[in-house]
């Protein structure tokens, strides 16, 4: 299967460039893989680039989750981070999503020097 990267992410989910929005549609038409690493870069660039709040960010994301012709990668973990972003919206979206394939792997508490990091569960201040 086809993959996708950030830029195709960000024009799905802005479609703030008619042409590439077509070109981005029609690509995914026919299913198309998101890695992690896309979502969080995604989500750094709506933040960062384009202003948008954690709220923004919570539901863009759930929109690629949900999204007919997307496959994204552990969906069930990104949707996790999902959740725990929207309970710690002082966190990153990347940040919560880092905790949550900790979990998946089994390797928890991610340490973090990182204050409001160490407060979700998962993650340990040191």
């Amino acid at each position: 299967m086809r993959a996708v990267d950030t830029n195709v992410l960000v024009r799905l989910i802005t479609r703030d460039d008619a042409r590439q929005v077509a070109a981005a549609e029609a690509f995914v038409a026919k299913g198309a893989w998101v890695p992690h690493l896309a979502i969080a870069e995604a989500t750094w660039v709506l933040a960062t680039v384009y202003d948008c709040d954690a709220t923004a960010i919570a539901t863009a994301v759930e929109m690629l989750l949900g999204h007919e012709h997307l496959i994204v990668q552990d969906s069930d973990t990104v949707a996790a981070a999902v959740e725990r972003f929207r309970e710690q919206l002082k966190v990153g979206f990347s940040d919560c999503l880092m905790v949550e394939i900790s979990r998946k792997a089994g390797h928890t508490p991610l340490g973090t020097f990182d204050r409001e990091l160490g407060k979700i569960d998962g993650a340990q201040r040191l």
